[in-house]
């Protein structure tokens, strides 16, 4: 498995390029602006795009969604939960930062327990609401891509509409405090961490 961390938008969300290298099939999770860019790596990379993953619907992780759609072919994939705030600039809060984002609909809507392959590469979908109703987590081969669930450090923030500090911390420990402490953490924003690091260092945690 291979991983290109593009850091894109005016707040650095990171985008993910994760991949075999063997068949050079391709997930593409929180293409969150910048589409150009992201096409360069892909290219560049060689890439087969066979999902687009949206980790929730804030318009900083959904914002080349309409580009790399039309450039790859690929299909969307969001939770269900927050499938509307794909197309709903107030929903995805781009109606409040001065350029809206009113995006294409989810070609699938995800469910805690899904499975999505890319070439051999196996990652499940791990369903963490609290920094937004369908924040998902995707965890396989020792990693988890967390979104704006789970940081170096800290957590998401849930004083946004529809946040909920109560529900993102039960989805920390239930769904990810669980996992093997070796298991690499490559959030929305920011660097990697790792499981253990979070059990011991993450004051909400440790």
């Amino acid at each position: 498995m291979k991983i290109s961390v593009l850091p894109v938008g005016m707040i650095q969300a990171n985008c993910y390029l994760v991949y075999e290298a063997e068949s050079k099939e391709a997930l593409v999770i929180d293409p969150g602006a910048k589409g150009a860019r992201i096409q360069q790596e892909i290219e560049k990379l060689e890439l087969k795009v066979k999902y687009l993953v949206n980790t929730h619907g804030h318009s900083d992780h959904i914002g080349a969604n309409q580009f790399l759609k039309e450039v790859t072919g690929a299909p969307l994939y969001i939770h269900e939960a927050d499938s509307s705030m794909l197309t709903d600039a107030k929903k995805n809060i781009s109606a409040y930062l001065g350029r809206e984002i009113n995006g294409p609909a989810a070609d699938r809507h995800l469910q805690d327990g899904d499975i999505l392959e890319v070439g051999d590469l196996r990652f499940q979908v791990l369903h963490t609401p609290g920094h937004t109703p369908g924040g998902i987590c995707l965890v396989g081969h020792g990693v988890c891509f967390s979104g704006d669930t789970l940081f170096a450090g800290s957590i998401g923030r849930t004083d946004l509409p529809d946040g909920s500090f109560e529900a993102l911390l039960n989805s920390i420990r239930t769904k990810l405090l669980v996992l093997a402490d070796d298991v690499v953490v490559y959030p929305g924003h920011g660097p990697q961490t790792t499981i253990g690091d979070e059990k011991s260092v993450n004051p909400y945690f440790g």
